[in-house]
């Protein structure tokens, strides 16, 4: 649960250090809809402000509907781009939302400020005093470090040594500390290991668990759940139907958006991936795989496993070729041979490794349920290619010059001849038998209970309902935070 019990010692440390900072903190409803309520004071300081600059301003950026700028704009509508069916090779249209143009370029950013802020407007964190500690595969460290240092806070940072090498450049500029764990994507557990290290010879840190934080659910339950919804609103015709929407496990906080759409649209799909090369949701199985920024291994906590409804294994060797497609320049002009527009292709930038593992899952999604042009299925894209343009580099190292035509036989492989093995539609059991694996993770290794495990599940409408209800709560912290600044009078 969030707990928004406060502590009055640290919570005026941490207003005093905000004032000093001209940190002003945005609330949830900013974040849904800051074209209405973003204060103008902010809207000033943005116009001189990039999208990635170390700036509090920024905290302001935190939402779907920045405009696709590097620097000074602010708000339209929820970026999303559809995939063109001579892509997916399916008649379903295929809707994702886009997270280059978060700062950082990636939506963790969003996840990681509903993991922090809470406890910093509460007095929970004291930031001229404790550290905080971002433990990830990549996007959500680099989302906390940042919004650390908007925040004026220090922070330290934990991912897998195998990562990109554009993400430990990155990290360098905002974390105050970087800790490289064994392994790759699949290393999850090592991660954790580090964590308890930390926590047993540091006085000074709080751990802010993407796996375990609600912050990361909510925020996805109601920013992103509404920005989808939004979105849906705008492209559905009047004889359209919204059949569902994928994503990748990853830490689970993007799956909240399906809990949301679910209330608004009964009866629609929630569908979760994973690599297949790594089918722990699928087959309790384990293994290493090349989609950045995933996780696996383990059912992450707040993963509301009830409302999943269809589990998708995609082959990382298909979102690897998706990716090589997307940014060769033999493969652009495969692509445009093949009829794609030149509006969308100068697109592809905004699909990352994940996103394309995403797109990937939409199209065995449309295949599963024989969907038609009328259907629309909502994914994803977390992050872009900026994080990942060394990955193409060593992908030409390992096999070679790339050519039109084994883009055609990959697009043909991959793609189009998509099928729907490694696919499971679940029943009661089928979902009670992943709930059940947190066990072996979360109550075995990390502190929680079997009597919170089994609330999740028995107890379900409540414990998750709690959780949802909570933005407005936390958006009065927020108001009240800001109000004892003095920031915006």
């Amino acid at each position: 649960m969030i707990d928004l019990s406060v502590n009055e010692e640290k919570l005026e440390r941490a207003v005093k250090s905000a004032r000093e900072r001209n940190v002003v903190i945005p609330t949830f409803r900013q974040m849904k809809d800051p074209a209405a309520h973003t204060p103008e004071v902010i809207r000033q300081r943005l116009r001189n402000v990039g999208l990635w600059d170390v700036d509090s301003a920024n905290l302001f950026r935190i939402t779907w509907k920045n405009e696709p700028v590097r620097k000074g704009g602010l708000y339209g509508g929820v970026n999303h781009i559809e995939i063109p069916s001579c892509i997916s090779g399916v008649d379903a249209r295929i809707v994702a939302l886009v997270g280059k143009w978060f700062p950082t370029g990636a939506h963790k950013v969003g996840a990681s400020f509903a993991c922090l802020a809470p406890r910093l407007v509460t007095g929970q964190f004291d930031p001229t005093t404790q550290k905080a500690v971002w433990p990830s595969t990549g996007n959500y460290c680099r989302g906390g470090a940042y919004n650390a240092q908007l925040l004026g806070c220090d922070s330290i940072a934990i991912l897998p040594e195998g990562m990109s090498r554009e993400r430990f450049e990155w990290l360098r500029t905002v974390a105050g500390e970087i800790i490289a764990t064994p392994g790759t994507e699949s290393n999850v557990k090592e991660i954790y290991d580090k964590v308890w290290e930390l926590r047993k010879t540091r006085d000074n840190i709080v751990v802010f668990n993407q796996f375990d934080e609600f912050g990361n659910h909510l925020w996805h339950y109601d920013v992103t759940g509404r920005a989808m919804e939004e979105v849906l609103r705008a492209v559905m015709g009047p004889k359209d139907r919204y059949a569902g929407v994928v994503v990748t496990s990853g830490s689970a906080g993007t799956t909240a958006c399906g809990d949301y759409l679910k209330e608004v649209f009964p009866g629609s799909v929630l569908g979760v991936g994973e690599a297949l090369q790594c089918p722990t949701l699928l087959w309790n199985g384990f293994g290493a795989h090349r989609i950045e920024g995933i996780g696996d291994k383990h059912i992450p906590w707040i993963h509301n496993v009830r409302n999943t409804d269809l589990l998708i294994d995609v082959d990382d060797a298909a979102s690897m070729a998706m990716v090589r497609i997307f940014n060769d320049p033999a493969g652009i002009r495969y692509l445009r041979a093949a009829g794609v527009d030149d509006s969308f292709i100068e697109n592809l930038p905004l699909i990352g490794i994940s996103g394309a593992a995403n797109i990937m899952m939409a199209v065995k999604m449309a295949k599963y349920y024989e969907l038609t042009g009328r259907d629309i299925i909502l994914t994803v894209l977390t992050d872009s290619m900026e994080m990942y343009g060394s990955r193409v580099l060593e992908m030409d190292a390992e096999s070679g010059t790339y050519t039109e035509t084994q883009a055609a036989v990959d697009h043909g492989r991959y793609v189009l001849g998509a099928g729907t093995d490694c696919m499971l539609e679940m029943n009661y059991q089928d979902k009670k038998r992943v709930h059940n694996l947190k066990y072996y993770t979360w109550v075995e290794q990390q502190g929680k209970t079997s009597e919170e495990l089994n609330a999740q599940w028995y107890d379900h409408e409540e414990y998750w309902g709690s959780i949802h209800r909570m933005a407005d709560v936390i958006d009065e912290r927020i108001d009240a935070f800001n109000a004892m600044t003095g920031l915006l009078k």
